[in-house]
């Protein structure tokens, strides 16, 4: 059986390009007994993936060359010779390719719960669970407050928004452009802010919250966290999600005067996702329920084929994509 991947093929220098990537096509040959041969349906795209394909020290360890750019994937098995069957939903760290074999303890059985499975790389997966953790461990956001999010029509910042209503926050929402402002106002958000029509941004966020904030969910960096820094009220908090901005960048960057958080008794704090896994079972459970009742919508930007991954990932700098970008595999 024939399977494609896409493997990184040299360290991205600034903006990603397709060159940094390769298509390449792999024989299987007979699967060896006691694996299982897998079938994804659904590939995940992520911010994090850029820090990783860096050849510099990190948080996890660097993709390696030449090799499948790693990944979570929904897949479903196509060959077993134990307990799972063909036919069975499973998640993976696969990576961005077709068809692969793995030991059963490589894999995790997927139980969709009534929703779409690829739901479980976004809205229902790690992606939804960083704006979970983010909000109700890292920031603890209380009702009556006031939530700033960055990037707030992605897939991370579309769910803190509509959690930060769900607890009954007031929401304020930052994302590029007329239609991504749009749909940030369809799923609630109390006043939007058009990043790329604000030549400031820091007045912007004054206007639309005149007050000041409480709790800013920080995708973004640069810019926003300056903006939010001065905007924050006493004891505000401030949850590092990621800095998407600084991504491509090959040194250090400017940031904000972070002696303002003296003087207001705030607090900044960075997260892993991964540290938080603890939380997945009840946040599925959630979700689920949500995403039932409407009370929960999401968007995914979806790219058919294997060969469309490095486009996929491009686009998450580029502002190509709404909310969850996934590549679909038929």
């Amino acid at each position: 059986m024939q399977s494609r991947a896409v493997l990184l093929r040299r360290r991205p220098v600034g903006m990603p390009v397709p060159d940094d990537f390769e298509l390449r096509s792999f024989d299987l040959g007979p699967r060896a007994h006691g694996f299982v041969r897998v079938k994804n349906r659904f590939v995940s795209i992520d911010p994090y993936m850029r820090g990783r394909m860096a050849g510099r020290a990190g948080y996890a360890a660097s993709f390696a060359l030449g090799e499948t750019v790693p990944g979570r994937t929904i897949g479903e098995v196509i060959e077993s010779d134990g307990p799972l069957k063909p036919g069975d939903l499973v998640r993976t760290l696969s990576g961005w390719r077709e068809v692969f074999d793995a030991r059963p303890d490589e894999i995790e059985t997927l139980d969709p719960r009534g929703l779409p499975p690829e739901t479980f790389l976004g809205v229902a997966g790690v992606s939804g669970l960083s704006a979970y953790a983010g909000l109700t461990r890292i920031a603890q956001l209380k009702p009556g407050e006031t939530l700033f999010v960055s990037a707030a029509s992605g897939a991370v910042g579309s769910v803190a928004c509509q959690l930060g209503r769900i607890m009954g926050a007031r929401v304020v929402g930052s994302a590029g452009g007329p239609a991504k402002c749009a749909f940030l106002r369809e799923i609630g958000v109390d006043a939007v802010i058009d990043y790329k029509a604000a030549p400031d941004l820091a007045a912007a966020l004054a206007r639309a919250a005149p007050d000041g904030i409480d709790v800013y969910f920080d995708n973004v960096g640069g810019a926003h966290l300056d903006a939010a820094v001065g905007a924050l009220r006493p004891f505000g908090r401030i949850a590092i999600c990621g800095m998407i901005s600084a991504y491509n960048a090959d040194g250090p960057q400017p940031g904000p005067n972070l002696m303002q958080l003296v003087g207001r008794s705030a607090r900044i704090e960075g997260f892993l996702t991964a540290n938080h896994m603890d939380l997945m079972e009840r946040f599925i459970g959630y979700m689920a329920g949500w995403i039932a009742s409407g009370a929960v919508k999401y968007r995914d930007t979806i790219y058919d084929g294997i060969e469309n991954a490095p486009r996929a990932f491009i686009g998450l700098f580029t502002g190509e994509n709404f909310g969850k970008p996934l590549i679909r595999i038929a």
